[in-house]
């Protein structure tokens, strides 16, 4: 629909800095295999590139600059810092809570097999976790739970540098619960705070007094923020799913910090009887569940056999030859639960599938589905075979991870990596005045957001790179951060 232009400088400049970044960061698979040591370092590396706030000196991608210096001054706080969600310009806390929880639990399971990459994992999450510490505790009495008003905001095809959108704040308080995002948040907190336990035991202590605090909020004032919040997170992020799921993964995982019988008791009186064959920012039912049968599988504890008994009928759900399945596979055999952004729901099952076979692994457990027999290796089978897929091993032969491998997408949904860098082009771009040049276009981006990993295929295993096409060229937090732990499991 737009003319080109300067399409030979363009792609000049494009294959020159795809040589430099293939020099730094090696990216081809070793001996026909995935090189999953350098998928997970891509995988993390992605995070830089989401930056909200002013950037470190020791920030590895250098075509983004300082941005959302003033959030939160519209309500007299200092909200700096976080995660854009995904291609936008956006802070929504509940999907970037779910990122951080993610990238803790990753680092809990398969820390020990991340190498060099760990101290960048867990730099990814205090990112996160700092933004987080200062949503909490503000003002008090409130919960601070994004930034940025999203009609505005979607209306623009601008730099995050150039952003000229209201960066309207928005809170959930007693009079207006969020018990979802609170509960999300609460789980970040306390989950990031087992992270950074040996290293960083103030850092840890302060996080977890912290989500403490913001659970029993989620607690005391009962009720889903879509309704107090309305227009602000819906459709973009709605709790479809209701509160009571976050209520569950928070205290699960306060329970996992802590050890207190209080959010075991909380637990029990929400319950372990909801069915589901999903797991997203949205629904957390199937994480808690697997999060909680550690205690049932390593620890031999009969208070959580319910939630182990649900975790396994979770599973009976994905697998493709249990009589109980519910998943669809594409005839090239990735997992397809949702049009929208599906890769998401992949790389979030495949973690729960991973971090399950390692229990069962570590304490010899295998179970039934109908009359199929589930081992550790079965569940280590096909979640090979997922992230293969994502990384190349499909029929188009295309990496769904930016940068790694031959061939990725090129034209993926994402202002920053479609527009020059501030660099290149001081000027600023106004809100409108991006879509000409860099969104209606055919040309590859400009700059390479390394290690996003996009929303994928469709059903029949077809990509179009195709930057318009958001719900499969849009990378987003939450789909990267659940795959970091898989990787580096097989890292």
């Amino acid at each position: 629909m737009a003319a080109r232009t300067g399409s030979y400088n363009h792609l000049r400049l494009f294959s020159l800095s795809f040589l430099v970044f293939c020099l730094c960061f090696g990216n081809f698979p070793v001996d026909g295999k995935q090189n999953y040591k350098d998928a997970l370092a891509k995988s993390i590396l992605f995070f830089e590139g989401q930056r909200s706030g002013r950037l470190p000196r020791d920030q590895r991608v250098n075509w983004r600059s300082h941005s959302g210096l003033r959030d939160g001054s519209l309500a007299g706080v200092n909200l700096m810092g976080g995660y854009y969600d995904a291609g936008d310009n956006l802070k929504f806390n509940l999907p970037m809570a779910f990122a951080t929880t993610m990238l803790s639990w990753g680092v809990l399971e398969f820390g020990g097999r991340m190498g060099p990459e760990l101290n960048n994992a867990k730099a990814a999450i205090r990112w996160a976790t700092n933004y987080f510490y200062k949503c909490a505790t503000a003002t008090p009495g409130k919960l601070y739970v994004g930034v940025g008003d999203p009609i505005s905001d979607h209306k623009c095809w601008e730099r995050p540098e150039d952003m000229d959108t209201p960066r309207t704040v928005y809170s959930v308080s007693p009079s207006n619960p969020g018990s979802d995002v609170a509960g999300e948040t609460a789980a970040a907190l306390a989950a990031a705070s087992i992270v950074f336990r040996r290293s960083d035991r103030r850092y840890a202590s302060m996080l977890l007094m912290t989500a403490k605090k913001v659970m029993q909020f989620a607690i005391q004032y009962r009720g889903a923020y879509s309704d107090s919040l309305g227009s602000a997170v819906c459709p973009f992020y709605c709790s479809y799913s209701g509160y009571k799921d976050e209520l569950l993964w928070g205290a699960a995982w306060l329970f996992r910090a802590t050890k207190q019988s209080y959010y075991l008791n909380l637990m029990n009186s929400l319950g372990a009887n909801d069915a589901t064959d999903i797991f997203s920012w949205d629904n957390k039912f199937a994480g808690a569940q697997v999060l909680l049968s550690r205690n049932a599988l390593l620890n031999k504890d009969k208070n959580f056999e319910p939630f182990k008994q649900g975790a396994e009928d979770f599973i009976c759900r994905i697998l493709p030859n249990s009589p109980s399945t519910s998943t669809q596979y594409t005839p090239g055999g990735l997992m397809y639960k949702l049009t929208g952004s599906n890769l998401q729901y992949v790389t979030s099952i495949s973690f729960l599938l991973t971090t399950y076979s390692k229990l069962m692994a570590v304490s010899k457990h295998t179970f039934n589905c109908g009359s199929v027999l589930v081992t550790p290796k079965t569940l280590r089978r096909l979640v090979k075979k997922q992230v293969n897929y994502i990384l190349g091993d499909n029929p188009l032969k295309m990496s769904y991870m930016v940068g790694y491998g031959a061939n990725y997408p090129k034209k993926i949904h994402h202002r920053a990596s479609s527009m020059p860098a501030l660099s290149k082009q001081p000027q600023t771009i106004g809100c409108s005045n991006g879509f000409q040049p860099y969104y209606y276009t055919s040309n590859p981006n400009p700059n390479i957001l390394i290690g996003a990993v996009v929303g994928g295929p469709n059903q029949n295993d077809a990509y179009s790179d195709d930057r318009t096409d958001y719900s499969h060229s849009e990378p987003a937090t939450y789909i990267n951060a659940a795959m970091v732990g898989t990787l580096a499991s097989f890292a």
